[in-house]
């Protein structure tokens, strides 16, 4: 079945992708030929449905995994289908989907986990990928036949009323190596329970980001749901909490070496673990000032992404960012903390549901989700559950 968000644009993929910016992109006459189609493709959405009718529970669950990018494609759905926790769930959250990517063997990342789990989803595209990826993703064979990537949600019960919410670009997409059409959104729509309906939101914060762009686009995204209908609500997403401000080498290197100040060990215990104390503190308010609970319903202390700096595939990616200097004095702190490092940077929260606690289960982190010896995403699933 030929997805809605097809289009015809590859073959302009080189020529798009030799515009140094944005800035120039917006005079191109290529671009400018092409536009209607790009911004059909950047407006659009998938939905499906595959999932049974499925009867009424005491108990609803939820799951919140960058899966990175859907590239371990086997390992993903073998563990969303077979996890003790995982498999339960009725509602995922997927953040980093592929559509037409070569990293992930140009499927439709969303819709093929939805139908072969028997699941209904609401797929949102975030850019028009112009070339193979960053890091160790350009190794890989072949070319994207859409080149698109988004964000996901995958249900047992069924959806509607589907939403976007547009988030402003704080770095330009088109500079540097790895070229993009777009901006991330992130996606709400209502899961209709038999019990009652609730809405669900899905969001990927930008990585390459200050502190107050994250928080803005918090705002963003809050802001606008607080515009819908009244409904309780689930949201859950990447949102890139690293305390750091990553829009640029420079404020990323000032950044470390404030931390080494403040003590190595100290900050991976303290604050990675727990962002809101300081760091990211303004984006984590704004959650309360939306009537948003995010300290109850997530495993406290518990991080989600992990560094280590014999793992030469994150190494690659961060060396888009930082200079190659840097990595000596990166090295040296974190040989500080046995060469480790982690950072919690997955996060539910919600208004007006029950959350039901249960030690180990719920909140929880589920770590160490590999298949035949891979990782199957750099980032570990979060799982929570609730009552309407």
């Amino acid at each position: 079945m030929e997805s809605p968000l097809a289009h015809n644009l590859t073959p302009f993929f080189e020529d798009l992708a030799e515009i140094p910016s944005s800035k120039d992109l917006k005079k191109s006459d290529i671009y400018l030929k092409l536009l209607p189609e790009i911004q059909k493709v950047l407006s659009g959405f998938e939905v499906g449905n595959f999932a049974p009718v499925t009867s009424q529970k005491s108990v609803y669950r939820s799951v919140c995994w960058n899966i990175e990018r859907g590239i371990e494609f086997k390992g993903i759905l073998h563990t969303l289908q077979n996890h003790p926790q995982i498999k339960e769930a009725d509602i995922f959250l997927l953040p980093e989907t592929d559509l037409g990517m070569v990293r992930s063997a140009n499927r439709n990342v969303a819709r093929e986990l939805a139908e072969t789990l028997g699941l209904n989803y609401y797929f949102v595209p975030t850019y028009i990928n112009l070339c193979k990826g960053n890091g160790t993703e350009i190794h890989f064979e072949g070319d994207n036949t859409l080149g698109i990537h988004g964000n996901a949600i995958l249900s047992r019960y069924p959806l509607k009323d589907f939403h976007q919410i547009s988030l402003h670009n704080n770095k330009d997409k088109m500079k540097g190596k790895e070229k993009r059409l777009g901006h991330q959104r992130a996606l709400a729509c209502t899961v209709v329970f038999p019990q009652g309906e609730i809405r669900v939101i899905c969001a990927h914060l930008d990585a390459h980001s200050s502190k107050r762009h994250r928080r803005d686009q918090m705002q963003t995204i809050l802001s606008e749901v607080s515009r819908l209908s009244p409904l309780p609500s689930l949201f859950g997403g990447d949102l890139n909490t690293t305390t750091y401000n990553s829009s640029k080498a420079f404020w990323a290197i000032f950044g470390f070496w404030v931390r080494v100040s403040m003590g190595v060990r100290y900050v991976i215990a303290k604050h990675y673990p727990y962002p809101d104390r300081l760091f990211e503190r303004g984006l984590f308010k704004t959650f309360g000032q939306y009537g948003f609970d995010y300290k109850n319903w997530n495993e406290p202390g518990v991080c989600t992404l992990h560094y280590h700096i014999e793992d030469l595939k994150k190494i690659k990616n961060l060396r888009d960012l930082v200079p190659q200097w840097c990595f000596k004095f990166i090295d040296w702190a974190c040989a500080k903390n046995e060469g480790r490092c982690s950072f919690k940077i997955d996060w539910f929260a919600a208004k007006d549901l029950q959350l039901v606690s249960q030690k180990n289960i719920s909140p929880a982190v589920i770590g160490n989700l590999r298949y035949q010896g891979r990782e199957c995403s750099d980032h570990d699933a979060i799982v929570v559950d609730f009552k309407l």
